[in-house]
């Protein structure tokens, strides 16, 4: 087995902490599992999404890492998301007929992206 073992934590730079949980809870659909002034944290299956509000100043372009949150109806969650006026970052590509991705724009200026699997995942 490898040394990295997958995903765990996403930390997001925002400028208003409180505006960003706000933002966050209604796309998550959840509230987080903790939050003070300047962080919060949402547990999301095994994983953690963190918005910082001092990380804000530190972060000079978000297009160079992306986050994919596993999403059972992409299609779905891009209407809902448009709903919300959320902007999409990248189109729909589908990665060798068994996934679907897509990123888009918060808020806040940081890309966060969605991925359904339509065939269960290739085992490692």
């Amino acid at each position: 087995m490898g040394q990295i073992l997958g995903l765990r934590k996403t930390v997001y730079g925002v400028a208003n902490i409180t505006e960003a949980v706000a933002w966050y809870t209604q796309v998550l659909e959840q509230k987080p599992s903790y939050e003070s002034d300047s962080y919060a944290a949402f547990s999301i299956g095994d994983c953690e999404l963190g918005l910082n509000a001092d990380a804000r100043s530190a972060i000079s372009r978000a297009d160079g890492v992306v986050a994919y949150w596993q999403v059972l109806d992409l299609a779905v969650q891009i209407e809902r998301l448009g709903t919300m006026g959320v902007r999409q970052h990248t189109d729909v590509e589908e990665v060798s007929g068994r996934v679907l991705m897509a990123s888009f724009l918060d808020p806040y200026g940081n890309v966060f992206g969605l991925i359904e699997y339509l065939q269960t995942p290739i085992e490692r």
